[in-house]
């Protein structure tokens, strides 16, 4: 008699700290389809496949995700292979989390499940960093198929970087004089406890549709946080906290004492202002059975496994390439019950008026759209409408040529304008886009001339928003 097929797992995010650790815990039960930059140089247990996938771009999503039952979104912050990117990180996580979910929707994905951040009890004044984390949790859900959305605090590993920071600051410092933000609590857990929670979510569909909070029982200050990784390294560490909550010089000496960059930093530091514990008496984990690792128990793990030197990434470097290309994120206030297409058509029609002092814009019933410099013949750009892969809520356009469109190594330059979080805002995105241009004339000419006008845009639609 056959064994019944196994169901087949996609996890987006699966090189991370966490997507390794689940990679290796599901390979036994599932057939695991394991999404990271690159396909090559990872360790590959039984029974997983790795793919290559660019979260950015809809068709490649797609082909990922194909022949999923359940798909995992482990991305967080994450940053396009561009050498020149113009955005936010948490627009850049929101067009990679919409992709998601739509390439979940129309490869029949049975359920989704989601590892987001802990959110204080209340939504006002919300932190970037968990403002998009809460907005990734709502886009993943917007497209029909189930999500089940664990929401956890600092997870405790090694490898992970947010433990790693907080294990530098601790053994390097024996003296910190810290600022107030070091007295908000926080409710961590250890990563085996997430993993097999994860696992829990997979494996329970008829869990989905609602957020849970997941962490240890213990709730402490991130002074005693410090304290306590301190004594886990075997040394002594005292917190003296200020009544002041200054963002930049808690960026400025993270920074330097840990080594970690800035741009890593700053979202993380800014969280840190909420109390960020979980709210629902960790009803998940009560049903799942899993007792809570202790957080000295998982300090003293983690601090172990990096003191062991064991290797955590098998990930082999890539090939060193010029890269020229682009990636430009805008997020324009969408008119109450106006579309993406309503949006695109507005700009068609808009930018040969505000373009009109500088350039001719041409644009044909079709709505392909030509850039002309006076009293040049040659179209500098050509924009051509996909009928084929655009829909009322994603208008895209394929840049097709031009004198200052360069040849495009892998990706189709491309302008989408896409709906999100409920249809109050659109992404208008520029990918893959290679300038012909060199380098440095580009990056301070069209570059700013594209920004310019999606500023512009951006204020007319503020009008139609106003009246």
């Amino acid at each position: 008699m056959n064994a019944p097929p196994r169901a087949r797992v996609v996890i987006a995010g699966a090189s991370g700290f966490v997507g390794r650790a689940l990679v290796r815990a599901l390979a036994p039960s599932y057939d695991v389809i394991a999404l990271a930059r690159r396909a090559d140089g990872h360790e590959t247990p039984e029974g997983t496949v790795w793919r290559a996938c660019d979260l950015f771009n809809l068709a490649a999503a797609e082909a990922a995700l194909s022949g999923a039952d359940i798909a995992v979104y482990l991305v967080h912050s994450m940053m396009p292979s561009a050498r020149l990117t113009q955005g936010s990180f948490a627009d850049l996580d929101l067009i990679c989390a919409d992709n998601f979910a739509r390439a979940a929707a129309s490869c029949g994905v049975r359920h989704i499940v989601y590892l987001g951040g802990l959110l204080p009890r209340s939504r006002e004044g919300l932190s970037r960093h968990l403002e998009s984390r809460f907005e990734v949790e709502r886009t993943l859900g917007a497209h029909g198929v189930p999500v089940t959305t664990l929401r956890a605090g600092l997870i405790i590993g090694a490898g992970g970087s947010s433990f790693q920071m907080m294990a530098r600051l601790a053994g390097r410092l024996p003296i910190m004089v810290a600022p107030r933000w070091t007295r908000s609590l926080s409710q961590s857990i250890a990563l085996p406890d997430a993993v097999a929670l994860l696992e829990h979510a997979i494996a329970r569909p008829e869990l989905a549709g609602q957020a849970y909070d997941i962490g240890c029982r213990d709730v402490v200050s991130y002074a005693d946080m410090l304290r306590l990784t301190a004594s886990a390294q075997g040394k002594r560490t005292r917190v003296i906290t200020l009544p002041v909550r200054t963002v930049k010089l808690s960026l400025l000496w993270v920074s330097v004492i840990t080594g970690a960059s800035q741009e890593l930093v700053l979202p993380l530091v800014e969280s840190l202002r909420h109390d960020l514990v979980a709210t629902d008496g960790l009803v998940f984990q009560k049903g799942a059975g899993i007792e809570p690792i202790p957080l000295r128990e998982a300090l003293s793990r983690a601090v172990a496994e990096e003191a062991s030197g064991r290797p955590r990434s098998t990930a082999a470097p890539g090939a060193k390439s010029v890269n020229r290309r682009v990636c430009s994120v805008q997020r324009l206030r969408a008119p109450i019950g106006r579309d993406a297409r309503w949006v695109a058509e507005e700009y068609v029609r808009w930018l040969p008026r505000f373009m009109a002092p500088f350039l001719r814009v041409d644009v044909d019933e079709e709505r392909t759209c030509r850039f002309y410099l006076r009293p040049f013949r040659d179209p500098l750009l050509v924009m051509t409408f996909s009928t084929e892969r655009s829909s009322p809520d994603r208008q895209l356009f394929y840049v097709t040529g031009g004198q200052l469109a360069g040849v495009p190594s892998g990706g189709r330059p491309r302008l989408e304008f896409r709906s999100v979080l409920g249809g109050d805002f659109v992404l208008a995105a520029i990918h893959d886009f290679v300038p012909r241009l060199p380098w440095y004339v580009y990056k301070y000419t069209q570059a700013l001339v594209h920004l310019w006008v999606m500023r512009g845009f951006g204020r007319h639609l503020a009008r139609a928003v106003s009246t």
